[in-house]
């Protein structure tokens, strides 16, 4: 019975850290890309990527009114 209850507790133990080192990974390439967006934002010469983006979004805004 032991060997039932550790191989539990593996599990349990063994999904957690994969899903908490999993979200771990996940925060860090959001960062990254806010890093990235605050960068361009402030940027002297815009990016084309920057500018593709601003334009659509002022598009959106002026199309809903806000």
């Amino acid at each position: 019975m032991s060997f039932g209850t550790a191989t539990l507790i593996g599990l349990c133990c063994g999904f957690l850290w994969g899903i908490g080192c999993s979200l771990a990974i996940l925060y860090s390439i959001y960062l990254g890309g806010y890093r990235k967006g605050v960068e361009e934002s402030l940027a002297e010469e815009k990016p084309e990527r920057y500018r593709r983006a601003l334009e659509k979004i002022e598009a959106r805004r002026a199309k809903t009114g806000n």
